[in-house]
């Protein structure tokens, strides 16, 4: 075998095409034999020329596999053996490589199995060599060992990471410091353990060395294997030190330099972010939220100076600024919002046009994190946006139409208290002359309208006329848009809508019926107006021609068109609210559609990368990709179809909506339905994980009235509710997501509510130690990940008010009997009235204690000293509702206190 296989590597190797294919096919009937194995590493020792001697290697690596378990203990030896020796005398970079890799597989097996003792100890040895070459190519095995016989560094791990950062400050060899730095993004991904992970914080002065030599050099792809380390490093748990000023100033440095690739500058910019989401506390404490917002904010005006490409790319330097911005201000709100002002303010005096959108877009982008502090500054920064809506230059008026929509999403309710003032500016873009413009008019005009109620009216008329008008005369996404709108504007009017909804409708048929792929996203919009304005004008007027809609919007599924599919379960669960029990009629016909998108495949997919460098080479792939290689495929990246995701999330709660308004008539898909939300429960995306929890609250509901009457409908029916009961528990204890967790703890305060004491009473110890672990911030959900230990005070404040209802809730149920569980969650309730709290924390604590005292009665008594200077201190404020608040807490202590309360002006 072994002359005839030299024979046709070589001719492998030649230009000619037929006789390269015919060499290849005779190589793969040859490789099928074991003896192939000996016979490549014969070539890979002996073969006269560079290539032969790679190509033998390469073939070897695909087919040592399938093949090692049946090689003699002799024939292995000598496999292990010569690849040694390749590594250490052979002259070719190229084939040292190729045998490296042949090693990082064969030690997948030999390693555990005890059959290559020697291979680290050479490894080494090979390290410390004089020689830069047996440096550089023990430093890429060690890196590909990780993938194979990871967990046997574990013992060797002190010693390697000594021997990483000697190589990382070699001062010979170029090579060697960059193969080390692999190396340590090799280490570091494969590491789990935090005291591992913060023995790595010694290496950022000499990774921020060897980045730096390697982009001085051009050589940006090596330097960029730092910020995948820094990645790593902020993911984990361990807190950064002093290192992420040094971390910090070398990503500003990158993300500054305008001679750098996009792709590089953009992962240092998203380098700040991850700092801002997951150590924030750390860029606090070492006061670098300035230095980056003077970097970033210049940012948002970069995109001129750049081609257009790279305007409208993801990579673009001002997207990725304005969600390092976003993501401070969600994180650091305080710190942000005065320098962000102060930029917006001087910025929209600037004559560069860059800056003057700048200045408008970065208001917008702080308005998610910094509500609290804009709602005080609402006149300067309203002066400043809504004169950039005025601007001369389109693009600024655009950024000025996208803040407003900002403001209406985030700084309510203060700034529907504006809309005198705001409308008729929002008015007035819609005639703009740029369809961008229009277009982010028609966005700001959908999210101010959706907050309005009845101030809307005066505007109904004029409004409506301009968006009948644009809805039957634009592109197609005006169109879109300005459907949204519609929306919107028939959720604010109500009944005052009635007069616009028959043409409404109208139009809405006929897009309700467009087939054409580019068409189905304005299906989309338009079947999801349909339900809103069914919901607008109520079931009286829907009732007579909802059927047209309805078979329109389920000939829709057929489609294929995963956001169509979406936004039809959204129109199905608004109609099932608007028809209630009416809608029992469309159950056979619209349930099947709900559960088939539940049980839809996501589209996980695996990005696999089976490609090596030394591989790529002409002839090689053919040959060394056949079906019977057995190497286990590197995992790049892993992609879920977002687009199935979100039908997903569609569908589970239009199960709800169904169960909750058809009740007794969901009897035959209660099962299926509790099956679904069940497994949905946890998912492993979160969207989804709060609509399985808010739909198992309505399986209850349905239950009770399905079983009602039934031989063993108490029984049925308290499975249901034991099965909804243990989710809401775990999920309190275990989701990592607050949105879900808070709407576990809703669920739970529903249900004592609904069904009493009797029905919760098996859980209460597990619900009362749940609460406890969310009331002193330990629970799943609110283990940020931080490298401080200051008190974190920006807690999710829609999570804590849910977590305060489940008090009163138990108050209710168990009156004077809630006493000793109220003396173990007391304290922990209180600290949420610290000083150093926010504003809503106290307002939160004195909300919840009047509840509870009105519910517990006498048991209070103990409490009046601990808490009335907290609450008359809320009737000090400033705020209405917290007077309000505290005026009933001091009724109710007053009442239910009994002698405690004599000395308080009750």
């Amino acid at each position: 075998m072994s002359q005839s296989l030299e024979l046709l590597l070589i001719q492998v190797l030649m230009p000619d095409n037929d006789a390269r294919r015919q060499a290849e096919e005779q190589i793969k009937r040859l490789a099928k034999d074991p003896q192939v194995v000996p016979a490549l590493i014969h070539h890979l020792r002996t073969a006269k020329t560079p290539n032969v001697r790679q190509l033998a290697a390469v073939i070897l690596r695909r087919k040592i596999t399938g093949h090692w378990a049946k090689l003699s203990s002799q024939i292995r030896q000598l496999v292990k053996s010569s690849l040694i020796e390749s590594i250490t005398v052979e002259h070719s970079p190229l084939v040292r490589r190729a045998s490296a890799n042949v090693v990082s597989i064969i030690a997948k097996y030999a390693v555990p199995a005890g059959e290559w003792p020697e291979l680290f100890p050479f490894l080494f040895q090979c390290s410390q060599s004089v020689q830069e070459d047996h440096r550089e190519v023990a430093l890429i095995l060690f890196s590909s060992l990780t993938e194979t016989v990871g967990d046997t560094f574990q013992a060797h791990f002190a010693d390697l990471q000594s021997l990483l950062l000697k190589c990382l400050q070699d001062e010979t060899s170029t090579r060697v410091r960059v193969a080390a730095l692999k190396a340590v993004g090799s280490f570091l991904e494969f590491t789990s353990a935090g005291a591992d992970v913060v023995k790595f914080r010694e290496f950022i002065p000499s990774i921020l060395n060897v980045s730096r030599q390697c982009l001085a050099n051009g050589e940006e792809d090596v330097a960029s294997i730092a910020f995948e380390i820094f990645d790593e490093l902020i993911e984990s748990p361990a807190p950064l030190g002093d290192s992420v000023g040094s971390i910090v100033q070398f990503s500003l440095e990158v993300c500054s330099s305008k001679k750098l690739e996009t792709n590089t500058r953009h992962q240092a910019i998203q380098l700040i972010s991850w700092l801002a989401k997951y150590k924030s506390n750390a860029l606090k404490k070492n006061k670098l939220v300035v230095p980056i917002l003077q970097v970033m904010c210049p940012l948002l005006a970069e995109a001129a100076e750049e081609d257009e490409e790279d305007e409208d790319s993801d990579l673009a330097s001002d997207r990725a600024a304005a969600e390092v911005i976003d993501t401070m201000a969600v994180n650091l709100p305080k710190l942000v919002f005065p320098p962000i002002l102060e930029f917006a303010s001087l910025s929209i005096q600037q004559v560069n046009p860059k800056y003057r959108e700048a200045s408008a877009t970065a208001l917008g982008v702080v308005s998610e994190g910094c509500f609290e502090l804009m709602k005080d500054k609402m006149e300067p920064i309203l002066h400043i946006v809504l004169g950039a809506l005025r601007d001369q230059e389109q693009m600024v008026r655009g950024a000025a139409s996208f803040a407003l929509g900002q403001f209406a999403e985030y700084l309510q309710p203060e700034i529907t208290s504006h809309y005198e003032i705001i409308l008729p500016c929002i008015l007035n873009s819609l005639d703009d002359a740029s369809d961008g413009v229009k277009e982010k008019s028609y966005y700001a005009l959908a999210a101010f309208c959706e907050n309005m109620g009845e101030e809307i009216l005066p505007f109904l008329d004029p409004l409506m006329g301009r968006l009948l008008a644009t809805l039957q005369n634009s592109p197609r996404n005006l169109q879109e848009t300005c459907m949204s709108a519609i929306g919107s504007v028939a959720t604010a009017a109500e009944q005052a809508f009635v007069p616009y909804a028959e043409r409404v409708l109208e139009l809405m048929k006929i897009f309700m019926v467009l087939t054409n792929d580019e068409d189905l996203c304005s299906r989309a919009r338009a079947t999801e107006l349909v339900g809103i304005v069914a919901m607008a004008v109520g079931r009286m007027r829907m009732e007579p021609i909802l059927p047209a809609f309805i078979e329109a919007a389920i000939s829709g599924f057929s489609l294929e068109f995963s956001e169509l599919r979406e936004y039809t379960h959204g129109f199905f669960s608004n109609v099932a609210e608007m028809m209630d029990d009416g809608f029992a009629q469309y159950l056979p016909h619209v349930v099947p559609l709900a559960f088939s998108s539940c049980n839809l495949d996501d589209g996980s997919a695996l990005d696999i990368d089976d490609s090596d460098d030394d591989e790529n080479l002409n002839g090689f792939g053919g040959i060394s990709s056949d079906e019977d290689a057995h190497d286990e495929p590197r995992v790049r990246n892993i992609s879920i179809r977002t687009g199935v995701l979100d039908e997903k999330a569609a569908a589970t709660q239009a199960i709800g909506m169904f169960a909750l308004h058809t009740k007794s008539s969901y009897a035959p898909y209660l099962e299926e339905s509790l099956k679904i939300l069940v497994k949905h429960s946890s998912y492993f995306h979160e969207d989804v994980r709060l609509q399985a929890i808010t739909a198992l609250k309505h399986m209850v509901t349905a239950a009770q009235e399905v079983y009602q009457g039934h031989n063993d409908g108490p029984t049925k029916a308290r499975e249901v509710l034991d099965t909804v009961m243990k989710i809401c528990i775990k999920t309190m204890n275990d989701d990592d997501d607050k949105e879900v967790v808070a709407q576990a703890c809703l669920n739970v305060a529903d249900i004592i509510k609904d069904c009493g004491y009797m029905a919760i009473e098996p859980y209460m110890h597990e619900l009362v130690a749940a609460t406890l672990l969310l009331l002193q911030e330990k629970s799943a959900c609110q283990q940020a990940e931080s490298d401080s230990d200051d008190d974190d005070t920006s807690h999710d404040e829609v999570l804590m008010d849910a977590v305060s209802d489940l008090l009163p809730a138990y108050a209710k149920s168990m009156g004077p009997h809630f006493g000793p569980v109220f003396a173990k969650l007391f304290e922990p309730l209180m600290k949420f009235a610290r000083a150093s709290r926010p504003p809503q924390d106290r307002t939160m604590v004195v909300a919840c204690l009047a509840e509870v005292a009105q519910e517990m009665g006498a048991p209070i008594g103990s409490y009046v000293n601990n808490v009335m200077s907290l609450v008359l201190k809320e009737l000090a404020s400033s705020e209405a509702t917290n007077r309000r608040n505290a005026a009933f807490c001091v009724g109710e202590l007053c009442k239910n206190g009994g002698e405690a309360t004599l000395k308080y002006p009750c």
